[in-house]
């Protein structure tokens, strides 16, 4: 159970074991009401007549919420359309889930300190407290043959070396050495801490399986986790209950056993990956937009004839009376909906013409935050503005740090960075949304940014061309989403003009959509490309020069992205087998 559950929902959830299923809270903008459709004591959550509004505006209403023990969900929906907050409602309860299924909620990295990465993994507080509870509790009760055997599992899964020895052990399988396990938090590069917090939800194993099935909800909002290739072990094969969201499509492909699609305020299911969803509902709406055209033809072709023949002849009167009824009944029984494809946002960067290259040129640069530790060194590079490069490499090998360089925020211990004196570069990282004013509105921080000499009226137009249309413009940045507040950086960014733009994972809190939208405005932009990311996809879409970081070196990957995906699948099975044979 969550920690910071109020009062009023463990006394909602009270009164829902005693029969009294309705539920109705609110918390943070949130307003949740539901009926407890699951039998109270099951390892599946189904709530009916689900209805979820922010800041009241609906997100979801009269929807019906069903998560089966065992199932592995993939939460899509477009940038706002409520994902995280339905998430965030779960996780306080705000929905009657039943009591004896935890629930932990994972939407921010772990913290940057002087703890451990195995460290960092154990110190799952909340869980460890509600045990250690629970554990008293049942000290106090009449030693049952079930009270006493509880308690043993409680106390065995408490043992701090077995907790170690669990969490040491999804660490390695993830590729961290026994000195990584070792290393403060602080020490690591921006995507581990990333990485490390799935581990803790997946560490959550307070009793063995067959004694008492483990009943966890857990919840990744916004996330895209920076192990894509293999898919990570622990969540592929999560054996409780996973909803997450992810704009990954690989990720989704290689976790996900259902996709859960948040669409006109209500929840759509499909069994299956990522890409099977695509399949299936590529299908239903073909079959949907059929059986529409059929019905819409035949009303044309009813209306036609009661219009020409209702009042001709009897016989001929009498049939416009009957197809007169029969298109009464139609009406009646419901008419198929015309398929309406979502609407998708269409991202523009300005053109800015041309620099002659040399445009940012490596040579012969080392860099290290210490002389004894160089992260690389003999890097000669360059990228012009007709340059589109993707770095890829394992976390910690510094592709962010390249980026830095490229930027003058770190300086070389050996070698020079030469950029183009009227070279402009616009660089987007994973953090720069907290920099936002977050009691500002997007409309109200870009007149600030920039002057309110373009006027109110052009700025609107600026900023909607990034999806931040009608009252989204208004609303202060801190009730927006994540994807939203993302959006409100690319507007910013684009808004500057840059020759050349350094992202670092930028797609973390886009959705798909949007990500392709970003694609495109890339691909009919004229300027320069050097691109961080772990979303493949992106890469094969944008960029046509990979640059392989790791080993001490920075140099180019002779091959595009699918053959270096294959190569790190191959790298990855021989590691395993080697494994095996020891």
């Amino acid at each position: 159970m969550s920690a910071n559950a109020s009062a009023v929902n463990l006394e909602a959830l009270a009164a829902a074991s005693k029969g009294v299923k309705e539920l109705s809270v609110q918390d943070a903008g949130r307003s949740c009401t539901g009926v407890l459709a699951s039998h109270p004591q099951s390892r599946d959550v189904h709530v009916a007549s689900f209805t979820l509004l922010y800041y009241g505006h609906d997100l979801l209403v009269d929807a019906d919420l069903e998560l089966n023990f065992g199932r592995r969900y993939g939460l899509l929906g477009p940038n706002g359309c409520g994902k995280s907050t339905l998430l965030k409602a779960l996780a306080a309860r705000d929905v009657p889930i039943p009591n004896h299924i935890d629930i932990y909620l994972l939407d921010r990295e772990i913290e940057a300190s002087d703890m451990t990465a195995l460290e960092a993994v154990m110190a799952v507080d909340e869980e460890k407290t509600r045990m250690e509870q629970e554990a008293e509790a049942l000290a106090q009760m009449d030693m049952t043959e079930d009270v006493e055997q509880r308690l043993s599992d409680l106390l065995e899964a408490l043992d701090s070396d077995l907790v170690e020895v669990r969490a040491a052990s999804i660490l390695h399988g993830l590729g961290f050495t026994k000195e990584m396990q070792c290393k403060k938090t602080r020490e690591f590069s921006g995507g581990v801490p990333s990485t490390l917090q799935p581990v803790r939800a997946v560490s959550l194993t307070p009793t063995p399986p067959a004694r008492r099935p483990p009943r966890v909800i857990t919840c990744l909002p916004s996330l895209t986790p920076p192990y894509l290739v293999p898919p990570i072990p622990p969540l592929g094969q999560f054996k409780r209950i996973l909803l997450m969201v992810s704009h990954s499509q690989d990720f989704l492909n290689g976790v996900c056993t259902n996709i859960v699609h948040m669409q006109k305020k209500k929840l759509v299911y499909y069994t299956g990956n990522y890409d099977q969803y695509v399949q299936t509902r590529a299908e239903l709406e073909e079959n949907q937009m059929k059986r529409y055209k059929w019905e819409q033809e035949q009303i044309s072709n009813m209306k036609e004839y009661i219009a020409r023949f209702g009042h001709g002849s009897a016989k001929l009167a009498r049939q416009a009376q009957s197809k007169e009824k029969t298109l009464a009944k139609m009406v009646r029984g419901g008419l198929t909906e015309k398929v309406e494809s979502e609407k998708v946002i269409r991202i523009r960067f300005e053109n800015v013409g041309k620099l002659p290259p040399p445009v940012l040129q490596f040579t012969d640069v080392a860099f290290g935050y210490s002389p004894d530790k160089v992260l690389y060194s003999h890097v000669d590079l360059g990228v012009d503005l007709d340059s589109r490069v993707a770095i890829v490499g394992p976390n910690g090998a510094g592709k962010s740090t390249l980026l830095k360089l490229m930027v003058g925020a770190l300086e070389p211990l050996d070698g020079m960075v030469k950029r183009h004196n009227h070279l402009r570069i616009g660089q987007y990282h994973q953090h720069l949304t907290e920099l936002l004013d977050p009691d500002l509105s997007p409309l109200e921080y870009m007149l600030k940014e920039y002057g309110r000499e373009l006027g109110e009226e052009k700025m609107r137009s600026v900023i909607g061309r990034f999806g931040i249309t009608g009252q989204t413009q208004t609303l202060p940045i801190k009730n927006l989403s994540d994807g939203l507040k993302s959006r409100v950086v690319f507007a910013w960014l684009a808004h500057r003009t840059p020759h050349m733009l350094l992202l670092d994972e930028p797609t973390n809190h886009l959705d798909i959509e949007t990500i392709d939208s970003l694609a495109r405005a890339i691909n009919e932009w004229d300027g320069g490309l050097v691109l961080v990311s772990h979303d493949f996809r992106l890469i094969g879409q944008v960029c046509n020069e990979i640059w392989e970081v790791g080993g001490g070196q920075v140099r180019r990957w002779q091959g595009d992205i699918q053959s270096y995906k294959a190569h790190l699948k191959s790298t990855h099975a021989a590691l395993d087998s080697r494994k095996d044979l020891k």
